[in-house]
């Protein structure tokens, strides 16, 4: 059976770390061959719109708009519903590839059988 590792990245600019270790967690899992499922919520929904990662900045970290790109690549990237609409961001602005859906579709993924979910 396949393993899916679902990350939720809870933090963006506003607790840089954090953020990046969930991106970092990964990106290198799906580089590895692993399903990855990466959902953005809270600040790091901004990351979700066109060259926003692209603007955050962390010395001795990868640049997160690559570490976006390799899941973007090879994974599934998703924004928060109530996050994206409390930010005004709707279908139409997010990144080719980005989906945008609510919590029923996190927890299905976090339950299914061979899922790890990690929050960051």
């Amino acid at each position: 059976m396949a393993r899916t590792l679902v990350v939720k990245a809870t933090a963006g600019a506003d607790s840089p770390e954090r953020c990046a270790q969930a991106f970092t967690v990964a990106s290198t899992a799906a580089a590895a061959g692993v399903d990855v499922s990466l959902w953005l919520t809270g600040e790091s929904t901004w990351f979700a719109l066109p060259g926003r990662a692209a603007t955050f900045e962390l010395p001795h970290s990868a640049p997160l708009g690559e570490l976006l790109h390799v899941v973007l690549t090879t994974g599934r990237v998703t924004a928060c519903t109530q996050c994206a609409a409390r930010r005004d961001i709707g279908p139409d602005d997010v990144i080719p590839g980005v989906r945008i859906a609510g919590a029923a579709v996190f927890v299905e993924e976090a339950m299914a059988e061979g899922a790890q979910a990690l929050v960051y």
